[in-house]
């Protein structure tokens, strides 16, 4: 039987290159798309509009309907509804890479901190984190709001046209900058899911754990298509 993911998608028109959630060669199995309409960067990770819920409900039953196993979504800010996305439908969903710092965090020596990647530094708040039972865990943050590619192309949306490799160096420059003020650094979350194709290159320069949408895609995945051993 075929097992398939879906994943809540934000309604934005740049290109989603591989590694990206929204690109289906990043899985070797299949991926599920539903677009909410009208769930733009500014909504979602500025103002966590609390009247998104219900398009977001709506398209979570519709991914549903079609049969996928198991839900995601391809924004981690969605972190702030995961209760009620969760309570909404009768698969698994996990709204957001975030989910796992809990985990990661038990994970790596007490007088670590786990550092998150994220979109906008400013808008993740306590309510985000309390969201999954994370507000306890010392976390140290790097934001991409100021990186002109990210803010440009991914926040602001004004083209569909990525210069990735511009985008790369702005990541590194961001991942630098947390590990220099946080030599504490044991591990690192990828808030934001259009910086995952970048994973292996932070993991290079930082040689830490990273984690990220597509980490936990692929074990909640595997979770569901267990084999007989021998």
């Amino acid at each position: 039987m075929t097992v398939s993911i879906g994943v809540l998608c934000l309604d934005t028109i740049f290109e989603k290159i591989p590694g990206h959630i929204r690109n289906t060669s990043t899985f070797d199995f299949p991926v599920e798309y539903q677009i909410v309409e009208g769930a733009t960067a500014e909504r979602i990770v500025n103002q966590a509009d609390p009247a998104m819920l219900g398009p977001f409900i709506e398209a979570a039953r519709a991914l549903e309907a079609r049969g996928v196993a198991a839900i995601t979504g391809a924004c981690g800010f969605l972190v702030i509804f995961q209760k009620e996305l969760a309570d909404s439908v009768g698969v698994p969903l996990y709204s957001s890479s975030l989910i796992q710092l809990p985990m990661v965090y038990r994970m790596i020596p007490a007088h670590r901190s786990v550092g998150l990647l994220v979109a906008r530094a400013q808008s993740l708040t306590r309510r985000h984190l309390a969201a999954i039972g994370a507000e306890d865990v010392p976390v140290c943050i790097g934001g991409m709001s100021e990186q002109p590619e990210f803010r440009e192309v991914m926040l602001e949306g004004r083209r569909a046209e990525l210069d990735a490799a511009k985008l790369e160096g702005e990541v590194l420059t961001v991942v630098d900058g947390l590990a220099h003020a946080n030599p504490d650094l044991g591990a690192l979350v990828i808030e934001c899911t259009d910086l995952v194709p970048f994973a292996a290159a932070i993991q290079a320069r930082l040689d830490v754990p990273v984690f990220d949408i597509v980490t936990l895609t692929t074990m909640v995945h595997a979770s569901l298509t267990r084999r007989p051993y021998g």
